[in-house]
């Protein structure tokens, strides 16, 4: 259980709260390339953190970001002319460049300094891989960008894709690094899935429901480790990574691509999954690439046009109960992404854990919790750089192997959970 004090600590990430204050001194996922994918295009609404912001591209390539509304009377800068190296509000004709800079006020005389004075809000906006990324903390504590594995693989070796989920980002996150859940909730689809089948590790998630979880501090996170039987004289271990603030890995499963989310709060109630797959030392092929737009493996299919999932909490997320019934889907609802965030939603838009009964398997979510209050902690009482910051703490991989009864499994893999350019993942 969390006292009630904790858990708003936790899980409040907007302007001047603590955590919000945490997740500003990290590069943070604003949109995927694609939301951009021309000069002069239509400026995209941003909502990051419980701020509201306008994304856009300009007639020379630059990235922009910066407040949604224009200084003049407010009118939101979505209704904009994206022209001429800037954007131009439709009501007065005040434009703006892509640092927030306003460049023309049409009523005032040429002669005047009026323009210098008037600067929006605004962050950096960086493309590294198919992700465009900004930091919305002190620009003299802007660390390096974003160093994972998945953004940096040749463009054909890896997808991402994004979500908008219903829920606080800590209960989303917290899904993310729980490995029990798999023995149920997705072992309908563990075979099936064409990201998922044909994996050893499927008949060990499935054929020992009590899995039993190690974990492992790291100077950016923690090593989540799940140990289910195997043969005889050997164990099945599931190992998790997570980076801070909200970077998770889903262990592999044979030679399918890894899985991956970066959970990023919108407000407190709701918050953006970025979903990526990617393989190190191979392109994705066609089939792959198809399954992930349908929604498969990790991935979700959305509404077209928007990044909200076709099964939501609107239509109860497709519920099939014949499907459930026949274990076609264990909770009745499809998709291994929508059947996480069915079930994270349903816990309401921030969940009370002051009435939550925790049991062993859920180590690597206490860990993490203690782990974010101690890092919000520091950094509030004595400025300290939180975890997950430094690009060395990116460079981990998920694992997935057997191991004998006797072999320490950090010990074991300690290479393995770390980035090998040219070197596949190890997997079962």
């Amino acid at each position: 259980m969390l006292r009630p004090e904790i858990n708003e600590l936790l899980t409040e990430t907007g302007p001047g709260t603590p955590m919000g204050e945490l997740f500003r001194h990290y590069w943070l996922p604003a949109l995927l390339a694609e939301e951009l994918p021309e000069d002069d295009g239509a400026p995209v609404r941003v909502k990051i953190l419980s701020e509201r912001l306008i994304a856009f591209r300009d007639t020379s390539g630059r990235y922009g970001l910066m407040d949604e509304f224009c200084a003049h009377r407010g009118v939101s800068l979505w209704f904009a002319r994206n022209e001429e190296n800037g954007l131009r509000c439709p009501y007065h004709g005040w434009k703006y460049d892509v640092t927030g800079q306003c460049l023309e006020v049409p009523s005032e005389p040429e002669a005047s300094n009026f323009c210098a004075n008037v600067k929006l809000k605004s962050y950096p906006l960086v493309k590294v891989g198919d992700i465009l990324w900004t930091y919305l903390g002190d620009p003299e504590s802007q660390p390096p960008l974003p160093e994972y594995e998945f953004v940096h693989v040749p463009e054909s070796q890896t997808y991402t894709s994004k979500r908008w989920q219903e829920s606080n980002w800590l209960q989303a996150l917290e899904g993310g690094i729980d490995s029990s859940h798999v023995s149920f909730l997705h072992s309908g689809q563990l075979n099936t899935d064409p990201l998922f089948k044909g994996s050893r590790g499927n008949d060990y998630n499935k054929g020992d429901l009590k899995p039993y979880f190690e974990v492992t501090d790291t100077p950016g996170g923690l090593f989540i480790g799940a140990r289910r039987n195997a043969e005889e004289g050997h164990y099945y271990w599931r190992i998790t990574p997570w980076v801070m603030p909200s970077f998770t890995m889903v262990p592999p499963r044979a030679d399918h691509p890894v899985h991956g989310h970066i959970w990023v709060p919108i407000d407190d109630e709701n918050c953006w999954v970025y979903t990526f797959d990617y393989h190190p030392v191979r392109p994705l092929s066609d089939d792959e690439r198809s399954a992930m737009r349908a929604g498969h493996g990790v991935h979700s299919e959305n509404i077209p046009g928007t990044y909200r999932p076709m099964a939501n909490k609107d239509n109860d997320y497709l519920m099939d109960r014949e499907a459930q019934k026949r274990n076609e889907h264990y909770s009745g609802v499809k998709g291994i992404a929508i059947q996480d965030a069915s079930l994270q939603e349903s816990m309401g838009p921030i969940v009370d854990r002051t009435k939550e009964r925790l049991v062993a398997t859920d180590t690597g979510i206490i860990k993490a919790r203690q782990k974010l209050r101690k890092a919000v902690i520091a950094l509030t009482d004595d400025g300290v750089v939180p975890p997950g910051v430094d690009p060395e703490h990116h460079r981990v991989r998920s694992v997935s192997v057997v191991l004998p009864h006797d072999v320490a499994f950090m010990e074991a893999t300690a290479e393995d959970a770390s980035v090998r350019p040219g070197v596949a993942q190890t997997t079962v």
